[in-house]
């Protein structure tokens, strides 16, 4: 598995040049919830898509 700052590194190498800082604030933000999705399904804290539509029914 690649380092966090490898990762960060990598996609704002990506980025245009002419990216903002909040360009770049939010592709870090979207690699932590990869990241952080990845290890809950890793501990196995994760729902069943029926778990998913009875919680849906309560709406």
């Amino acid at each position: 598995m690649e380092t966090l700052k490898k990762d960060a590194l990598d996609a704002i190498s990506k980025l245009p040049e002419s990216a903002t800082i909040e360009e770049i604030m939010y592709r870090l933000y979207v690699i932590d919830k990869v990241r952080k999705g990845q290890e809950a399904v890793n501990r196995g804290d994760v729902h069943s898509p029926e778990d998913i539509k009875l919680e849906m029914r309560k709406w």
